[in-house]
C-alpha cells in the first residue's frame, strides 16, 4: 500500500481481511479499495456471498468482485449462475461488481454464457480469472469477452499479467483494466520505454 502512494494507481485490489486498514492507509489518495468474495472457487452459497458484500462494503471496499458458481456454469445451470450473480449486485447496491468466470476452466461457450449472464444480472465488468486456477488472462478470451459484451460492460483481464507487452496486448484487445501483481515493475518497464 505504501507503494500504490508512491505510483499512482487508480485501485488496489486486496483480501477482504485488509479492506479496513487499505481504506485507514489510502485517506487522502485517489486509490479505490477493492475486494473479492466467494474466493477463489466462487463455491460458497450465496446467502453467504450476499452477506460478505455486504460485510466488506461496510469495512470500505469501493468495489467488489465476485466468482462465479463454476460448477453450476460448468453444469449449464444458467439459471443458478444468474441468481447468484444478481444476488451479489443486488446486495452491493451502488458499488460496482466484477464478475470473474475464471477462463481458463472454461470451453468456449461456456465463456460465452458467463459472459451474457453477468451483463444480464447486472455486473459492471467480466473478469478474466481469479490467477488461482491454472492459467490467467489471454488475448483470445479478451477479444471473446469483448465480443460478447461490446461496450456494455468493462472487461478486467488479471492473472499470469508480468510484463509491458502482455499488459499491452490485452489493453489492445479489449479490456478496460488489468489486474497485475506485477504491476510497478509493468510500470516501470513502461517508463523505460519512453
Amino acid at each position: 500500500m505504501r507503494r500504490s502512494k508512491t505510483i499512482p494507481f487508480s485501485w488496489v485490489f486486496i483480501n477482504p481481511v485488509f479492506v479496513k486498514e487499505t481504506q485507514k492507509q489510502l485517506t487522502g489518495t485517489d486509490c479505490s479499495v477493492i475486494t473479492v468474495v466467494g474466493f477463489p472457487l466462487g463455491a460458497n452459497v450465496t446467502a453467504t456471498k450476499v452477506e460478505e458484500t455486504k460485510h466488506v462494503i461496510e469495512l470500505g471496499a469501493n468495489e467488489v468482485d465476485m466468482v462465479i458458481p463454476i460448477g453450476a456454469l460448468k453444469d449449464s445451470d444458467y439459471r443458478a449462475v444468474w441468481q447468484d450473480i444478481r444476488a451479489v449486485v443486488e446486495a452491493a447496491g451502488s458499488i460496482p461488481v466484477k464478475v470473474i468466470i475464471e477462463t481458463g476452466l472454461l470451453e468456449e461457450m461456456e465463456k460465452i454464457a458467463a459472459c451474457l449472464l453477468a451483463e444480464r444480472a447486472g455486473a459492471a465488468f467480466v473478469k478474466t480469472s481469479t490467477g488461482f486456477a491454472g492459467r490467467g488472462a489471454t488475448v483470445e478470451d479478451v477479444k471473446l469477452m469483448k465480443a460478447v459484451v461490446g461496450e456494455g460492460l468493462g472487461i478486467k483481464a488479471a492473472g499470469g499479467i508480468r510484463d509491458f507487452q502482455t499488459a499491452r496486448a490485452l489493453v489492445e484487445a479489449g479490456s478496460t483494466r488489468l489486474g497485475c501483481s506485477a504491476s510497478i515493475a509493468i510500470v516501470r518497464e513502461s517508463l523505460q520505454m519512453g
